[in-house]
């Protein structure tokens, strides 16, 4: 499909088929977030690629415990809000089972640390649409930084000293009749346009 097109559908999956992600279509999505813009071409960004089952378990369970310590008051985030109520429930699950973790760290007082996340996981979402898989863009690790029992655990798998992590996306095959992505087109309702000259 077109670019624009490529763009315009790209939605975010919440239900995974239990299906792995074949080598060569995962290295490609992750070669497209290696190829995303970073501020001053400082390409600082470290992907963390999680497919091993026991440590997705891992990863919910912690970020379900800690979670579920937190307090919603009147100005918690809607999705922090949302993500804290059901690990009280004991029930969240914030990479929705999906096969994929990929998980994007860049340097702590670095400027562009989350732009350049940013860009690398929008570039990863894009292709994965573009390869036929669904992907969901997660914020709960970030969420989770400052966090002594999630950083302790992500330092187990790679993230290294003056890291954190500043986007995290979830990949895999829908769980749809056709197997694909969902892919309608919504309409904006807000992101206004200014152009001037």
């Amino acid at each position: 499909m077109d670019a624009l097109t490529l763009i315009k559908t790209r939605r975010s999956t919440r239900k995974f088929l239990q299906k792995a992600v074949e080598k060569e279509k995962l290295e490609q999505v992750i070669e497209a977030g290696r190829f995303a813009p970073s501020g001053g071409n400082n390409q600082t960004t470290h992907f963390i690629v999680i497919q091993d089952t026991a440590v997705l378990e891992n990863l919910a369970r912690i970020a379900r415990d800690e979670f579920a310590k937190m307090e919603v008051t009147p100005d918690t985030y809607a999705s922090l809000a949302k993500s804290i109520k059901l690990s009280q429930k004991g029930t969240y699950v914030f990479h929705y089972n999906a096969p994929v973790l990929v998980l994007t760290a860049n340097r702590i007082g670095y400027g562009n640390n989350m732009a350049d996340c940013c860009c690398a996981v929008e570039n990863m979402m894009l292709m994965a649409n573009a390869l036929d898989l669904g992907s969901c863009w997660i914020n709960q690790i970030n969420w989770l930084n400052d966090n002594p029992a999630m950083v302790s655990y992500l330092k187990t798998l790679g993230l290294q000293e003056g890291e954190a992590v500043y986007v995290s996306m979830v990949l895999g095959y829908a769980d749809t009749p056709d197997g694909l992505p969902p892919r309608i087109i919504m309409p904006r309702k807000g992101n206004p346009v200014t152009y001037v000259g």
